[in-house]
């Protein structure tokens, strides 16, 4: 039954992270696109999504054993709001030092334990979205707004790269 180490194939486990504060307009906009795959879509075996909101540390358990993590995230790009951006990190704790994203979940520090206590996936991809609103409310600004189908593809299409077809769940 056991093909020997070299003919193993390594099982996909794949976390799609949504973070940042919904009640922050457009720095809520990884939880809406994780609320929109949940909606729209049926996630296969080997793939979660999930709303890491404001989670900080306790995002750590949800980085166990996984062999992808693709994060959703508002980020600042320094180009016009609604610009989307796809960013394959080599180095995610330096990335998130810099603060590209506008928030202070900490996520630089828990990918930097995740990394420490050798729980980091190995391969970690942002799918951003430049915000155009961080003032209180629970509304996405409408440039933003409107790029959330934009995202969601992208997600779809980042799974896709890897061999996951994510099936939707109406035809609506």
């Amino acid at each position: 039954m056991n093909s020997g180490e070299s003919g193993e194939e390594k099982t996909l486990n794949i976390l799609v992270l949504g973070v940042g504060n919904v009640l922050l307009s457009d720095e809520g906009v990884g939880p809406r696109v994780v609320e929109g795959l949940s909606n729209g879509y049926q996630a296969p075996h080997g793939v979660e999504l999930v709303d890491g909101g404001t989670m900080g540390f306790d995002l750590l358990p949800y980085l166990d054993e996984r062999t992808h993590l693709l994060v959703v995230d508002a980020v600042n790009t320094g180009k016009e709001p609604g610009h989307t951006v796809r960013i394959k990190l080599d180095d995610p704790a330096s990335f998130f030092r810099t603060m590209v994203s506008p928030h202070q979940l900490g996520l630089g520090e828990v990918l930097g334990v995740a990394a420490m206590t050798g729980n980091l996936p190995p391969s970690i991809v942002v799918i951003g979205i430049e915000p155009a609103s961080l003032e209180t409310s629970i509304d996405l600004s409408p440039v933003v707004e409107k790029k959330l189908p934009v995202l969601i593809k992208m997600v779809v299409d980042e799974l896709k790269s890897l061999g996951i077809i994510l099936k939707p769940t109406s035809d609506a």
